[in-house]
């Protein structure tokens, strides 16, 4: 844990060098002529980071995308490493004091060694999509920043390249700048990035002001390219941003439409009012469950069986432990029965189980309360509560009996939903325990034994 946190830190540290590197690399190659103190320093320190990095790489493990196996060789890691991204990676940290001492005087451009750092920026496209899969970064900020990132740079760069093909222009005042500003060279280095950024800015949202204009071929040149890239640009951003808020809205619309549908369906065919309530109430209530990441069966379910078990386990194992209907049993049943049981949420005033419906499932209440209801003459009447801990259903599923008694939530409550039918065949697999369930069922003195010989 120590040490994926340590390669974690650093990856983040590498990754705040590269936005370092993404400003400073294009602003080297469009406005400076040649390295100045404090930023030469600074530039060998972030070089010296960064080899130190590629020689780490030698020694840290990854993952084989083939076989999806750990390799931990150090000849293995060093193979792949020196077959892929090494040259490159070195390349970058190379001084550019070293590089103009070894290339010829028409090569010796202080800008050109510099755009080679920009070979860091795959770092930050790893960075960005290893946090998208992260459950403890919003995937909608994280898109966000990304996007931003994206544009600033782009902005940033062309600023500096529409700089560099003025400053370097035979003719200064036949050039977008000089045009306008004729000693534009002289002014300060702030004021000449401010104005080229305004003019990469204004070209990129394509306002078109008509104070700053294209004058050279070289410059028309790049500002076609430009803009044909900024339209691929803006489409990716609009793309992106457009599936961001349709998707935060898709759960929402989903919602709408389905309980129009039920109402319409209701309302044509005519169904009572109480009815068409608790359709309602159970469709709100799902997507409350969904939004609020309460309904964890559906997650549940897309896991292998042992985890399921697991959970199953650890959540409910200690609620059916004490139910009536399971003392005595072995704690294998139990193990087993828990891992067969659903969970499900059910809003106030809806119906569980019919009164002499066939005996399908039993339920046992892990929160809420729910009430026995019998109907006689058209009327319904109260017969008993079950709460927390409690088992409903169970008579029928037993005795193979309709169900006697009609089962109503009172306000929310979770249930575990028991299929007759596996519980049928684990008992069938452990008959002593089968004898000890029905034993506690007759020795049990419950209203549900009266309505049993009554019917």
């Amino acid at each position: 844990l120590n040490t994926k946190l340590a390669c974690r830190t650093w990856e983040a540290f590498l990754v705040f060098l590269v936005y370092y590197t993404a400003w400073v690399s294009p602003f080297e190659f469009g406005f400076l002529v040649r390295p100045s103190g404090l930023l030469t320093i600074t530039d060998n320190i972030v070089n010296a980071i960064f080899f130190v990095d590629i020689v780490l790489t030698f020694f840290v493990a990854y993952l084989d995308k083939t076989s999806y196996l750990i390799i931990d060789s150090k000849k293995e890691i060093a193979t792949r490493y020196v077959t892929t991204w090494f040259l490159l990676d070195l390349i970058s940290t190379i001084p550019s004091e070293f590089v103009r001492v070894i290339l010829p005087n028409n090569l010796q451009s202080y800008g050109y060694v510099s755009m080679l750092r920009l070979w860091r920026l795959r770092r930050v496209s790893r960075f960005f999509a290893r946090l998208e899969k992260d459950k403890n970064y919003s995937y909608f900020w994280t898109r966000c920043a990304k996007l931003v990132s994206v544009t600033l740079f782009v902005i940033h760069m062309a600023a500096c390249i529409f700089y560099r093909l003025a400053a370097h222009y035979f003719n200064p005042t036949e050039t977008w700048i000089g045009s306008v500003w004729e000693d534009f060279k002289t002014e300060s280095l702030y004021s000449q990035y401010i104005k080229s950024l305004y003019w990469s800015i204004t070209t990129m949202a394509t306002v078109g002001y008509g104070d700053l204009h294209a004058v050279n071929p070289n410059e028309m040149t790049f500002d076609v390219m430009y803009m044909l890239f900024n339209l691929a640009l803006t489409s990716y951003i609009i793309g992106n941003m457009t599936n961001l808020v349709v998707h935060a809205a898709t759960r929402t619309r989903h919602f709408r439409d389905t309980i129009h549908a039920a109402s319409s369906f209701a309302q044509r065919n005519r169904l009572p009012v109480r009815l068409q309530d608790q359709m309602i109430a159970h469709l709100t209530l799902k997507y409350r469950t969904d939004s609020e990441g309460l309904h964890q069966q559906e997650a549940i379910d897309s896991l292998p069986k042992a985890i399921r078990s697991s959970i199953a386990n650890y959540l409910f194992y200690s609620l059916v432990d004490r139910v009536y209907l399971f003392r005595g049993v072995s704690n294998d049943l139990l193990f087993q029965l828990v891992s067969e049981m659903k969970a499900e949420y059910f809003p106030p005033k809806e119906d569980v189980i019919l009164q002499n419906e066939a005996p399908t499932d039993m339920y046992f209440l892990v929160s809420g309360v729910v009430e026995h209801i019998v109907h006689k003459n058209a009327i319904e009447h109260v017969v008993g509560e079950a709460r927390t801990g409690d088992v409903v259903g169970e008579i029928g599923v037993l005795c193979y009996r309709p169900q006697l008694f009609t089962v109503r939530t009172k306000r929310l409550s979770q249930l575990l939903r028991l299929n007759r039918t596996s519980f049928l065949n684990l008992i069938q697999a452990n008959v002593g325990d089968g004898t000890i369930i029905m034993n506690n069922v007759l020795q049990v003195a419950r209203l549900d034994i009266f309505f049993l010989v009554s019917f």
